[in-house]
């Protein structure tokens, strides 16, 4: 969808404000000629003294560590963010170009790599020195009020609402980091966790410096991209009071846990101030893996919960994790109809994975018939991957069928009032171009029958 900016990078081009003569900051998604490998690594060759690269994801794994190899020697390479702190012996042994892996938060380690200082003296990296891998010790977690704004001013394209690479609703999109860490412990979380197994503690950035950040963005939509949002229901709050005091007008997103039911007063400032929707990691609707899981609930609280916030005009998407240890085929495919009972508006489903720090790894490894492949993927014998692919798929039918698609776009614009009456002109004139994309590509993935019986006529 491309809605987010590289918010990571930002924060460290801004550290690295003022120890550069030029900082240039590339997002590939909206850099379609340097896309081409050839042209990226002509760029760079050109005119790049260090060349700083974050991995997020494992997803395009491989190809990243091919274009990696082929920047020339004489330009140091700096790799950071949470896959590589999590695969550093992996990249250095993979990607021979590597100079430094910065692991962790990186906004202070640059500042000590562009100022020169010894490398035996920085923590927080590890390095090549004589044909050996040094790992340096890890950088304390800084106070996050001790951090700068992201250097949003690098950016060479606007983020706006697109699928299938099609702009569909003239909106643009920002996100803000009001805090960092989660005081949660769900045990499938390592995001909490640093990929050196350190608990991010929850530490909040001021009421004032968040809401003043967000009336200096021009983006009309704010992803409010913490963890959990709402884990201080009194800071949250009055955050909202102050955006309602300033007049601010944008559109808020954020995640948050469903117990923010318990907080009525909040929700009705949330929906005055302009929150439009919220991200709840709901999980499962069992209640042994919701133990399993350490979430905190049960089936019967959420319930409960989402009577309270359906009464909002809020859309609620929630998260479900699917394929867990013991889970059977019935328990993951009830996930859909449970959605459709609580009144969830939209669902995304993920197989459990078994990051290197999961509390969940120990479970995972003493029960027989289950397996974790080196990248986290937990799969059995009763459940191969390829099984549990075509499982997720068939909760997302039984959810996803033509009606709910009606529900959908009725709450976006009547309900929650999404978008204006502008931007809905735009979105109906650009539908017939995002029809053909889907057509197009479902017929290149081969499967367009397929998904045209299961949307239209059996979810089976």
């Amino acid at each position: 969808m491309m809605l987010f900016p590289p918010t990571g990078l930002e924060y460290v081009a801004a550290s690295a404000k003022g120890l550069v003569n030029k900082i240039t900051l590339m997002d590939l998604r909206h850099e379609p000629d340097l896309s081409d490998t050839d042209k990226l690594i002509s760029f760079i060759s050109s005119g790049i003294d260090i060349l700083c690269v974050g991995i997020g994801w494992d997803r395009q794994f491989d190809e990243i560590c091919q274009m990696l190899n082929r920047i020339p020697s004489r330009i140091p390479l700096v790799v950071g963010g949470y896959k590589a702190t999590e695969k550093v012996e992996e990249l250095f042994k993979t990607c021979p170009a590597i100079t430094i892996i910065v692991r962790g938060e990186g906004e202070e380690t640059i500042k000590e790599i562009l100022k020169g200082n010894p490398l035996k003296d920085i923590l927080g990296i590890s390095y090549r020195k004589n044909g050996s891998i040094k790992h340096n010790p890890n950088r304390p977690l800084p106070d996050i009020n001790t951090l700068g704004a992201p250097d949003r001013s690098l950016r060479q394209s606007e983020y706006s609402f697109a699928l299938n690479g099609i702009k569909i609703a003239d909106i643009s999109f920002d996100s803000v980091l009001s805090a960092r860490g989660c005081p949660f412990n769900c045990k499938f979380c390592t995001f909490s966790l640093n990929p050196l197994g350190q608990k991010r503690n929850y530490t909040a950035r001021s009421v004032e410096s968040v809401v003043d950040e967000i009336q200096n963005l021009k983006a009309g939509v704010i992803i409010l991209s913490d963890d959990d949002f709402f884990a201080d229901p009194e800071r949250a709050e009055k955050i909202c009071d102050l955006l309602i005091e300033k007049k601010i007008k944008k559109r808020y997103m954020a995640q948050a846990r469903i117990d923010i039911a318990k907080y009525p007063k909040l929700l009705e400032k949330m929906a005055k101030a302009g929150f439009k929707a919220l991200l709840i990691g709901i999980e499962s609707p069992h209640d042994w893996i919701l133990k399993q899981l350490n979430k905190g609930f049960n089936q019967a609280a959420i319930r409960k919960y989402f009577k309270v916030l359906t009464k909002y005009p809020i859309f609620y998407s929630g998260y479900f994790i699917y394929g867990n240890i013991g889970e059977t085929e019935k328990e993951m495919l009830y996930i859909g109809q449970f959605a459709k009972e609580i009144g969830v508006d939209a669902i995304a489903c993920n197989k459990l994975r078994i990051e290197k720090f999961s509390s969940l790894r120990e479970l995972a490894e003493k029960t027989p018939g289950y397996h974790i492949t080196e990248r986290g993927e937990l799969y059995s014998d009763a459940y191969s991957h390829a099984t549990l692919k075509k499982i997720g798929r068939r909760i997302k039918f039984t959810f996803y069928d033509p009606s709910r698609y009606v529900k959908i776009l009725w709450k976006i614009v009547f309900v929650v009032k999404f978008f204006t009456f502008k931007e809905i002109l735009f979105f109906l004139s650009a539908s017939p171009r995002l029809f053909l994309s889907v057509i197009t590509r479902e017929r290149r993935r081969g499967r367009l029958g397929d998904s045209l019986i299961r949307t239209f006529i059996k979810n089976a």
